[in-house]
Parts: C-alpha cells; sequence; structure tokens
C-alpha cells in the first residue's frame, strides 16, 4: 500500500505551492532546467496555486499514508478535493478511496475529478462506473456518453451488469437510456452489447439475441459473439451456437476464451473426444495456463482415458498447480484403476481447502467397503484434532458413511459424540432424526425436527421430513399434511416435497392427485423411492401394467433397490420384474 503514496511526493514537495494542470487534468513533466521561452513556443499551462494550509494537508496526508494511517490520508485527500477541485488531487483521493472501499468518498471524488478534468476519458468512465455501483444509473449514462463522443472504450457491459440486481423500473429506465443512446449511434457496437447483455440480466434471452442478430459485429467480434452463443445456449439451440463459435475460431485463431467455451459447450453435449482434441490444442497453444491442463485432465476422465489423465494430473503436481486438486482427482483414477492403496495415498495428501473434506469422505468410504472400519474411524479422528475448523463436516461424513452400509448403531453413536462437542447444532440434530427413522425411534426425530423448527420456522427441509414421516409412519395425515404444504409453499419446485404431497394424497384416499404429484416427482427425480410410490398409487387404481412398468424401470437403473422390492413384494407378492 505504501506505494500507493510515493509517486505524490513531486506533486506536493516539486511543485512547492503550485500545482500545475493541464486543460484534461493531467500534469505536465517537470524540466529540472527549463529551456528559454522562445516567440513561437505554445503559452506555458495554467498554474493554480495552492495555499500553505491546502499544501500542508496534502503533505500531512501523504506521510499519513506512508505510515498506515489510510484513514488520515484519505479524509485529507477528499477535504483538499473539495477546496480546490484540482484534477490531480481529486483522482489521487478517488484511487485511496476505491482502494479502501470507501464507497461514499469514492463517488464523492471521482464526480469532482471528472467534472474538473472533462476531457479526461479514466475520469469520465470512472464516474460513470461509480454512479451505476451507487444504483444511478441514468447519471451514469450521461457520463459513458461522454466517453462515447470522444469514441473511447465506455465499458457497457459492465453497467448493464451493475443494474442485473436492481429493481424491474430502473432496469426499464436504464434500457430507455440505452435506446437514447443507439438513435445517435445505431452502429455502435459496444452499446448494443450492453442494451444485449442487460436484456439477458432482464430475462429476456429471445429479445438480446434477435438484438445481437441483426447487427454483424455479433459475428466478428468476440464479447457480443460469446454473449450470442451464451444466449442460444440459454434457449437450447446449441446446434447453432457451435458452427457460431467455430466461425468465430477461425476468425480469432488466438482467443482462448472463444476456444474455451467451445471446448466446454462441446463437453455439455456429451461430444467428448472432439472436446479432448480442443482442450489438447489449448494446452499446447498456451503451456502455462495450468487451468486448461487440470480441465484437460477432467475431459480424459470423462472419457474414461485414466492413463492420459493421470499424466496431466502428475504434471500439475510437478509444477505445483492446482496441487490438492491433482491429488484428489489422482485418486479417483486410481479407483478407477482398482488401486485402493495407491487412491488412499493420493487422498492422504489432500490439504486443507475445497477438496480436503470430499478426500476424506473418499479415503472413509474405501477403507470401510474393505473391512478396515476402525481404521476409518481413526484416521477421520485424526482429522478432527489436526483440523478442528473441518471438526464438525467431518463427523457428518463419518456418520453418514457408516449410515450407508448399514451400520445404524455405530453412526449413532457419532452423532451423540458430535453433538457434545456442538449441541444444538442444526445439521447434526437433522442426521440423528433421520437415523432415529431407521431406528423406528419416531419420538426422537420428532423431537429434532421440532427443535430445528423452532430455530427455522421456514426450514422446508425439516418441515417436508417430519410431515412425510408422519403420512408414513403414523395416521396423523391432516398434520403431516399441513407440514407438507407449509414445505410446498416455500419450494415448491422440490420433487422430494412433491413426492410427499402425492404420498400423504394417497394416505388420504385422494388418489387422483396423488398419481399427479407423483408422476411430477418422478419427472423431476427418477428416484427409486418415488417410483415405489407411483407404482403403489397405480396398482390401487386398478393399473397394473403400467405400476409394473414403473417398477420394472426403477429396477433396470437400481437393480438392489430394497424400497422397490419390498413394494413389489408387497402388493404382488412376488419380487419379479
Amino acid at each position: 500500500m505504501n506505494r500507493l503514496f510515493a509517486s505524490l511526493t513531486a506533486l506536493v514537495l516539486l511543485g512547492g505551492c503550485q500545482s500545475i494542470s493541464q486543460p484534461d487534468g493531467s500534469q505536465p513533466t517537470q524540466e529540472a532546467m527549463p529551456a528559454p521561452v522562445k516567440v513561437e513556443s505554445p503559452p506555458p499551462p495554467k498554474v493554480r496555486d495552492f495555499s500553505e494550509e491546502s499544501l500542508y494537508t496534502l503533505l500531512v496526508a501523504e506521510l499519513a499514508g506512508q505510515r498506515n494511517r489510510f484513514d488520515i490520508s484519505l479524509a485529507g485527500y477528499v477535504q483538499q478535493a473539495r477546496e480546490t477541485h484540482d484534477p490531480g488531487v481529486a483522482e489521487r483521493a478517488f484511487r485511496i478511496a476505491e482502494y479502501l472501499g470507501a464507497d461514499q468518498a469514492a463517488l464523492e471524488t471521482v464526480l469532482i475529478w471528472a467534472d474538473s478534468a472533462p476531457s479526461n476519458l479514466d475520469a469520465q468512465r470512472a464516474a460513470a462506473v461509480q454512479l451505476a455501483r451507487n444504483g444511478r444509473y441514468d447519471e451514469s449514462m450521461r457520463y459513458m456518453e461522454r466517453v462515447l463522443q470522444a469514441q473511447g472504450d465506455t465499458h457497457f457491459d459492465f453497467l448493464a451488469l451493475a443494474a442485473a440486481e436492481s429493481d424491474p423500473e430502473t432496469r426499464a429506465g436504464l434500457l430507455q437510456s440505452f435506446d437514447r443512446l443507439l438513435a445517435k449511434s445505431p452502429d455502435n457496437g459496444q452499446l448494443l452489447f450492453g442494451k444485449a447483455l442487460l436484456l439477458q440480466q432482464d430475462n429476456q434471452p429471445q429479445a438480446a439475441l434477435q438484438l445481437l442478430e441483426k447487427h454483424p459485429a455479433s459475428e466478428r467480434e468476440i464479447a457480443p459473439l460469446l454473449l450470442r452463443a451464451r444466449l442460444l445456449q440459454s434457449l437450447s439451440r446449441t446446434d447453432e451456437a457451435l458452427p457460431l463459435l467455430r466461425k468465430g475460431i477461425r476468425q480469432h485463431p488466438d482467443d482462448k476464451r472463444l476456444r474455451l467455451t467451445y471446448a466446454r459447450l462441446l463437453v455439455e453435449q456429451g461430444k467428448i473426444g472432439d472436446a479432448k482434441s480442443e482442450f489438447a490444442g489449448l494446452v499446447q497453444q498456451f503451456p502455462e495456463d495450468d487451468e486448461l491442463r487440470l480441465s484437460m485432465a477432467l475431459v480424459c476422465m470423462e472419457d474414461k482415458d485414466w492413463d492420459e489423465a493421470a499424466v496431466y494430473l502428475q504434471e500439475l503436481i510437478e509444477r505445483g498447480s492446482y496441487v490438492d486438486a491433482a491429488h484428489f482427482h489422482l485418486g479417483r483414477v486410481y479407483e478407477e484403476r482398482k488401486d485402493p492403496q495407491s487412491a488412499l495415498i493420493e487422498y492422504l495428501l489432500v490439504a486443507p481447502g475445497n477438496y480436503f473434506l470430499p478426500a476424506q469422505q473418499r479415503q472413509s468410504e474405501i477403507l470401510l467397503d474393505s473391512g478396515h472400519s476402525a481404521e476409518a474411524s481413526a484416521n477421520l479422528a485424526k482429522a478432527r484434532a489436526n483440523h478442528p475448523d473441518f471438526a464438525l463436516q467431518l463427523y457428518l461424513i463419518e456418520a453418514e458413511a457408516l449410515s450407508n452400509r448399514q451400520q445404524q448403531d455405530r453412526a449413532w453413536q457419532v452423532i451423540e459424540q458430535a453433538l457434545q462437542q456442538f449441541p444444538d447444532d442444526l445439521n447434526l440434530l437433522y442426521t440423528r432424526a433421520m437415523l432415529a427413522e431407521k431406528r423406528s425411534d419416531l419420538s426422537q426425530l420428532e423431537r429434532d425436527l421440532r427443535f430445528i423448527l423452532q430455530r427455522e420456522p421456514d426450514n422446508a427441509m425439516a418441515l417436508n421430513a417430519l410431515g412425510y414421516t408422519l403420512a408414513d409412519r403414523t395416521t396423523r395425515y391432516d398434520e403431516a399434511r399441513t407440514l407438507i404444504e407449509q414445505a410446498y409453499q416455500i419450494n415448491p419446485n422440490d420433487p422430494a416435497i412433491l413426492d410427499s404431497l402425492g404420498w400423504v394424497n394417497y394416505r388420504q384416499g385422494n388418489l387422483r392427485d396423488a398419481e399427479r404429484l407423483l408422476r411430477q416427482a418422478l419427472e423431476r427425480l427418477p428416484d427409486q423411492e418415488v417410483a415405489a410410490h407411483l407404482g403403489e398409487v397405480l396398482w390401487a387404481q386398478g393399473k397394473q401394467r403400467e405400476a409394473r412398468q414403473v417398477w420394472s424401470k426403477a429396477l433396470k437403473e437400481n437393480p438392489d433397490s430394497p424400497t422397490v422390492r419390498s413394494t413389489q413384494q408387497r402388493l404382488t407378492g412376488s419380487e419379479k420384474r
């Protein structure tokens, strides 16, 4: 930060008690020995006197900054920006305020800077950005128009993005401002791009796409071309986005953004072979970009090319880049190669960070699946001791892994131990409630879920869990329906809640409503339990053939499903598909 203040010494020391400002607000270069003035020379720049008081305040502000007293420094510069309206001082005040995150001071001083240096495009652009950040979009556009008239880079894309979180009236007003400027400059690519971006943010992708398609810039300029491709993708017209990007790549073969967008779109379309070729070319073209190298490794894994993936991951480790990600994914590669011991070594090398908990989870599951449950528990206990910030999540990982392997008693012990360390933690209480349901301890389940709902009345997950359990395991159907409907009001698109709502309707004899809701749930979430429920409702309506079809499809996807098999056995007397 002290480097920020080092350059101002010239302003307050070399300038003495004078500040020389050019008409555009910049400072002239000072010569140690000025040449004699010739008759034909241009007139000297105007000289503005600083008072002794102003000079003293600036010196104090500069010294304060060098001593890390940025509050004093900012206050001094803001005061002098107000009093002198000198563009150099105002810019300095703005830069300090922006660095410190002092939003109000940044806005005030940048406006002084912009107004005192009207031909300085950096000042006009900075003022527009600050006004946009403060929601003053119409004023921001006026400053942007000055930049536009001077044929400068206007950054209209930032203005559109800044308005994304504003209210609809503000966005509508800003669109009108864009239209006013477009009436004056109808072929300005930056304006068209900014308006299209604003339309996208206003959830009008079709209008944004039509605007871009009318302008040739969207086929030759990179930013509008990328936006057009994203819009096509959002409208499920990816088949049009790919050739558009290919054309852009031919025009701009060295642009990383275009090629990366194209490669990622190929992955999303499942064209893994083509995507591999694109990423390989990118890595070759940009060999220092390790993010590309990691992406290439992941695409190889998607293509089940474990050997090639391992090569790229080892390169990352050797280069000291994305090391934790590389160790984690290399562990996955070793698992796919049926080498669990090597996988465990890689997972152990993952340091605390984004990949730490997934690595701990994979370690635990490998050890549990191989019958080394004591070692799994010991490793997690050691991890909790060494990394207490992750202790809560590590308890949950252990409990879930044990529960998934039908070790309910041990999972219960882990949660009880965790609650001694983290009493009243809602995640732990919810987990205990789910374990209580498996132990048929419905009283404990209800106590824990009621406690959560006292703390968080709008917790849709807890409302749904309690409502479903009451509908499935008791005859308290009205109470169950009330809870599930509350969850539905909070999150109407959650397929688990739709399943519960369908199931309570079935319990209450509303078979048509039950079937409709369960069909919606299964369409959104092809889950074995939802399939079991829908099949049972169809069976109850005499649609036995369709019920068997639903169960058969579910068993093809999950042949060992105990829920589907038990439902089928109970209703048909046979587990045959």
